[in-house]
């Protein structure tokens, strides 16, 4: 079988870098194991463009004039494939389309944007989410058929953190947050101000319509807290900065996704345990699983109980990191989410009808 594997962000080099173990694979949606599932790939010429009309055209005309054959469009999000799926919703686009879907399948009382959106998921043969209740709660909008909604345990490249892992030397710092998605960092910061635990932040000063800065500057006088400011997508380095941590936190925003599932997905591969906001569209419940404690949204006092109790408790923060590694080992990796979607993507053919 051979998909046409679409990404937003520039495959080539990542993949290279994976191949040298400076690059976690989990973050290529089953790119570099999709071949030892059988699954061939015609890998989408990235370019990027700040217009996101510009985005669709160039996709829209590299997918029509692929020489290569495919079977199944793959997108790792619909972002820039908008009139593919259109075309593909019209009929004359024939091959179908598989892609993941980040957040929930939006509901709207506007009549006529409704009628737009419940024809665009026409054109979309498959959806791979993140979480049951992301599911669910798609099936409220009444847009997409639930049996071609499906659950992918996605998880670490696991190959990536045990040879980082073997380069370990010592610990060096105690709490750390490397996340700058929608990042609740004024709660946070707000907790660990006098407390004895000590937190490194590594941040952007800004991400989309998000301005960390000022908000982070605010507490550089902290003597627990210590700020670091980076550029780019950097998740080698960023990841050999949680190693030597002892305890991962997740601050978050009430936000309608799994805010925070990279950061999470990592410390379970690093066997670090975690401390987050309560996101209830996450999948894995660490609380439940023994991986680590909830916090709720905006509550700075939630914060520093749990901040105090594991910086209390080392021996039993060390058990929760232990608990996660073998979540991670059993459901959440990569190699066990390529199956899951090499599995789904098979049972997918041009002959199938658009739904």
């Amino acid at each position: 079988m051979k998909i046409y594997y679409y990404h937003t962000r520039p495959i080539l080099p990542a993949w290279e870098e994976w191949k040298r173990h400076r690059h976690p694979g989990h973050i290529l949606y089953g790119l570099t194991h999709f071949r030892k599932n059988g699954i061939e790939c015609v890998l989408h010429p990235y370019r990027y463009f700040p217009s996101r009309l510009r985005l669709m055209f160039y996709t829209l005309w590299t997918v029509l004039r692929c020489p290569e054959p495919y079977d199944v469009l793959y997108g790792t999000s619909y972002r820039g494939l908008e009139l593919i799926i259109f075309l593909r919703a019209l009929g004359i686009y024939r091959k179908p389309i598989a892609i993941w879907h980040h957040q929930a399948i939006p509901c709207t009382t506007n009549w006529f944007k409704n009628q737009i959106s419940k024809f665009f998921y026409k054109g979309l043969d498959c959806l791979f989410f993140f979480s049951q209740t992301l599911i669910q709660d798609s099936l409220q909008a009444k847009k997409f058929p639930a049996r071609n909604m499906h659950l992918i345990h996605w998880g670490a490249d696991l190959e990536f953190y045990d040879s980082l892992l073997e380069q370990k030397a010592e610990t060096t710092a105690e709490f750390i947050s490397t996340g700058k998605e929608n990042r609740d960092f004024e709660t946070l910061l707000q907790a660990f101000q006098g407390l004895s635990a000590h937190l490194d932040v590594y941040s952007p000063t800004a991400n989309g319509d998000a301005h960390y800065e000022n908000t982070l500057h605010k507490y550089q006088h902290c003597e627990n807290i210590t700020i670091h400011f980076v550029d780019g997508i950097i998740p080698y380095e960023l990841a050999k900065k949680v190693m030597e941590a002892k305890i991962v936190v997740i601050p978050c925003l009430d936000l309608s996704y799994t805010v925070g599932l990279t950061t999470l997905v990592e410390a379970l591969a690093l066997g670090l345990p975690i401390l987050s906001t309560r996101n209830p569209k996450f999948e894995i419940d660490i609380e439940n699983e023994g991986a680590g404690l909830y916090t709720e949204y905006k509550d700075s006092s939630s914060w520093q109980k749990a901040i105090s109790y594991l910086h209390e408790n080392p021996d039993i923060a060390k058990q929760m990191g232990k608990q996660g590694r073998r979540l991670a080992e059993q459901t959440y990796n990569l190699e066990n989410y390529t199956q899951e979607v090499s599995t789904i993507l098979k049972s997918l053919t041009i002959k199938q009808p658009v739904s």
